[in-house]
């Protein structure tokens, strides 16, 4: 049976979905990024080796997220694509006339605009952590509290109070404050969900036109006040997906299954590479002005690829070749 993976490697987390001819989820799996992506990568293709079904075989690897130049270089992916268009993919295929996407992970949150099958617009935030998962994470712990616990609670409240939610260290003040006036729990949290979703709104989604159908993906889908909060800001009914959470892996594994159509035979390595030991590093490139940084993977002494520069100096060495930066 023809497989295709689909790889998504963020800084929190790392996904990945296997997904048949027709698109269907034949595997998936979550695992938390933990500052180790390598060492994830090489768990989830031992997860994903041991869920696939006896007589399906990877005739396509895709690659996707903020690490995903170094998945693609571990797995020797056949298509490595950036998460607008991962994200963008998947949801087509639940819902052909989607129209807007709202995207929250763990530290980053996107917005992507749809007309007729296309993606027209879209909106990133990788550097404040208030419109993200983290900023509810960071507070269900002060809190002493699970993220779960987090989420029922506020869709408990009924009086919720308003939060200062553009900056994490403002919004945490903000908290404590409400508390100490005897604002109830539930309506703090519900606050909190509502100053994300503001935040949300008036940074990713400024000057975009939110149009319906609405889906709403990644992995702070899962929190039911989120979703609450995001309906009622935007007076509509927000759709959350089978697999939400990993929608990115399972667009990535679309496009290679697109990519790999005419009988294209794949460059995946294997699920050996799950055993082999690598190291990256880094370097700064002092051959004009930008001074990229540029990293490097590596296997016993021995460079795989290097990636990063605003041009493809470095892509261009080769593998074995060792090019001297004291010039």
């Amino acid at each position: 049976m023809e497989s295709y993976l689909g790889i998504d490697v963020g800084s929190v987390s790392t996904k990945m979905a296997l997904v048949d001819a027709s698109d269907g989820i034949l595997a998936r799996i979550y695992l938390p990024t933990q500052g180790k992506p390598i060492e994830m990568i090489q768990r989830g293709l031992i997860a994903i080796q041991e869920l696939m079904p006896a007589d399906a075989e990877i005739c396509g690897v895709g690659t996707t997220g903020s690490a995903r130049y170094l998945a693609g270089v571990i797995v020797n992916a056949d298509l490595v694509k950036n998460e607008i268009t991962s994200h963008a993919a998947a949801a087509i295929r639940y819902v052909p006339d989607v129209k807007t996407i709202l995207e929250i992970g763990g530290q980053d949150s996107k917005i992507i605009i749809i007309r007729d099958g296309i993606v027209t617009d879209f909106g990133m935030n990788t550097v404040c952590a208030a419109g993200t998962g983290s900023f509810l994470d960071h507070q269900a712990l002060r809190l002493d509290m699970t993220i779960d616990e987090f989420s029922r609670r506020a869709m408990d409240s009924t009086s919720p109070v308003r939060i200062a939610g553009r900056c994490t260290v403002f919004a945490e003040s903000d908290m404590i404050h409400k508390q100490q006036m005897g604002h109830k729990v539930e309506d703090i949290l519900y606050g909190l969900c509502q100053a994300l979703v503001r935040n949300y709104l008036n940074n990713v989604g400024l000057g975009k036109e939110i149009r319906t159908p609405t889906l709403f993906q990644g992995g702070v889908a899962f929190n039911k006040a989120i979703v609450k909060a995001f309906e009622e800001e935007l007076e509509t009914a927000i759709i959350v997906p089978p697999n939400h959470e990993v929608m990115g892996a399972i667009g990535a594994a679309i496009l290679t299954r697109e990519e790999m159509e005419n009988g294209k035979r794949s460059t995946f390595s294997g699920f050996g590479v799950s055993k082999i030991h690598y190291t990256t590093s880094s370097f700064e490139c002092n051959r004009c002005p930008n001074r990229c940084e540029i990293a490097q993977l590596s296997n016993e002494g021995k460079v795989l690829a290097r990636w990063g520069g605003r041009c493809d100096l470095w892509e261009r060495a080769g593998a074995e070749e060792i090019y001297d930066n004291s010039r």
